[in-house]
């Protein structure tokens, strides 16, 4: 069993169901070892759209998603991928293809340091050295990617060492010819030792270890005990669950009941949003900031206190505030807690609803509270909503697509200002049915995702939100989506423009330059990879084109709808940085 073949025997073991590719040299052993251990090979048109597409598996599953790219500019064009991973602390494993060991660092075709560039941006960076290397180090990579904080983790693989031992010794003694001299002879001896010291386990029987628990955090009835006690004593509590309460994908059923056993009214953001549904009487949505201002209690629970937070100046300095976060570093991130705890948020938030008891509502008057400045909030986002714009108001076209998605939808966010739009007025109405790029605000993710998203839950419709500056970065993936049989659905809001940039460039350096689009036909492209295509430049008729959009898609054929809209101030001066 040559080396791509045991890599994909450990991928089989581990629950790997796809590899997320685009080919290259250096790495084909690894897919044809893939397809023949059954794993599917879904290959791309990017890098970046495959180590996205393991992201997204990793966020759904749990179980570290996989890519493979080629050396050199394949594993360069990963790089934003990988770092997006990182801070959204996603499971994936990235095999990227390495040149001969023999010729590492002597200018062979696509040689890189990849090894130094990987390091500051994954969890673990490993060299294959040698066949009896690949199923201890694959295996090592799973638990380093899935435990403790999780992430990307980078597996260099040469060339040689994926290919049948015969096969890579003939080509490293057809390259010698036959010695004369006798530094001839030890240039020959010393290619010769290297190569058998290349495949020291290949007459041995390897066998992949079978799959062990990764131990979980600890939970402290310390620290369930002291939270308990500052719920009690709260006349005013908030809690904010972010994206960390999904990571244990086991917990996902069981957190609603006990979010609603604790009572407390929650804020969900990132890939908690839809945890609750849509409707539920302790989801709130719009003026957060005045909430956390009337607090006296805030549980952060599994998000840091960064840019969404105004690093912490949201929260009323008079507040209590409870951090709960597997990243040490993230505790204390930019304002010090009353209480910090290191912990898996689901299971912790789990084992403290089991303890807290109660017989009525405890915060009826908070919550009504509340809801009215939640109301004030869908108030000023009416205003906006009933301003004649050129093409379709982009709010008006989100209610309406809120309106026609349902419980059996996945929806993914890549784009600036439509698609925060869209995350004010489209509710995703179940657990694990909102993905975005996370804190790192990466465009592109959309068509990498989608595509995992689909693959993982066939049978959910995956509607995908594009900006049209977004649209441009993985609009080429319909032709994978066309090839591999992936209908998914796309609407693309399209305002000409880089609106997210423009609209405070303009106001404040008065310039425009380099933030215009046009009115592109990205349905015309669609349909130039094999997909349906749909333009729309008015309200007129929408829901029908939506529902045709549904059909389209439920008849097997990824579909993309070009949603011409006009421009709003509705997030005006809403640019972070």
């Amino acid at each position: 069993m040559y080396g791509g073949e045991l890599i994909a025997k450990v991928l089989k073991k581990r629950g790997v169901e796809f590899l997320f590719a685009l080919c290259g040299g250096h790495i084909s052993p690894i897919l044809v070892g893939a397809k023949k251990q059954g794993i599917k090979v879904i290959d791309v048109r990017h890098e970046a759209t495959a180590v996205f597409a393991a992201d997204c598996y990793g966020r759904l599953t749990g179980i570290p998603g996989v890519a493979a790219v080629t050396a050199g500019p394949g594993v360069t064009n990963s790089v934003t991928a990988i770092k997006n991973a990182q801070i959204a602390q996603s499971p994936l494993i990235l095999l990227g293809g390495a040149v001969a060991t023999i010729l590492k660092n002597r200018g062979a075709l696509q040689d890189i340091e990849q090894i130094e560039l990987y390091k500051t941006i994954t969890k673990w960076v490993v060299t294959i050295e040698q066949d009896c290397d690949i199923i201890p180090i694959l295996e090592e990579a799973f638990e380093v990617a899935a435990s403790g904080v999780p992430g990307p983790v980078f597996i260099e693989c040469p060339i040689d060492i994926l290919y049948d031992e015969a096969l890579v010794k003939k080509w490293y003694s057809m390259s010698l010819g036959k010695p004369k001299s006798i530094s001839g002879k030890i240039i020959s001896w010393y290619i010769k030792h290297h190569a058998d010291r290349l495949f020291t386990c290949q007459d041995k029987e390897q066998i992949v270890s079978e799959i062990e628990s990764i131990v979980p955090f600890a939970i402290d009835q310390k620290d369930l005990g002291l939270v308990l006690t500052y719920i009690n004593n709260a006349k005013k509590p908030i809690m904010i669950i972010g994206s960390q309460a999904l990571f244990k994908i086991q917990n996902v059923p069981n957190l609603p009941l006990a979010i609603e056993r604790l009572g407390i009214p929650v804020y969900l953001t990132g890939m908690a949003r839809g945890l609750l549904g849509e409707n539920h009487k302790l989801n709130l949505y719009h003026n957060k900031k005045r909430a956390l201002q009337e607090a006296d209690l805030v549980i952060l629970a599994g998000m840091p206190m960064d840019f969404r937070l105004d690093y912490g100046r949201m929260i009323s300095r008079n507040a209590e505030l409870i951090t709960l976060n597997r990243k040490k570093e993230e505790l204390k991130k930019n304002r010090k807690p009353t209480l910090g705890v290191q912990t898996d948020v689901s299971t912790f938030l789990i084992a403290l609803a089991n303890i807290h008891k109660i017989d009525k509502f405890y915060w009826d008057d908070w919550l009504l509270k509340l809801k009215q400045i939640n109301s004030e909030g869908i108030e000023k986002i009416n205003t906006f909503k009933d301003i004649e714009t050129k093409y379709i108001n982009p709010l008006k076209l989100c209610i309406e697509i809120n309106k026609i998605i349902d419980n059996n939808s996945i929806i993914v966010g890549d784009g600036g200002d439509f698609v925060a739009t869209a995350s004010y007025l489209i509710h995703p109405k179940a657990p694990l049915s909102w993905l975005d790029p996370g804190p790192y605000g990466t465009l592109g993710v959309g068509a990498g995702f989608a595509l995992a998203a689909k693959l993982v839950h066939p049978e959910k419709e995956i509607w995908l939100l594009y900006g049209d500056g977004a649209a441009g970065y993985s609009i080429t993936e319909f032709d994978t989506f066309v090839r591999h049989k992936i209908p998914i659905i796309a609407v693309v809001g399209n305002d000409a423009g880089w609106t997210q940039i423009t609209r405070d460039q303009v106001e404040y350096l008065k310039d425009d330059v380099g933030t215009t689009l046009t009115y592109s036909n990205y349905d015309v492209v669609a349909k130039g990879y094999g997909a349906e295509g749909i333009k729309i430049d008015s309200l007129k008729g929408i829901q029908s084109v939506l529902q045709r959009a549904k059909e389209i898609s439920l008849n097997g054929s990824p579909v993309l709808i070009n949603a011409l809209i006009g421009k709003t101030d509705f997030r005006k001066g809403s640019i972070s940085i």
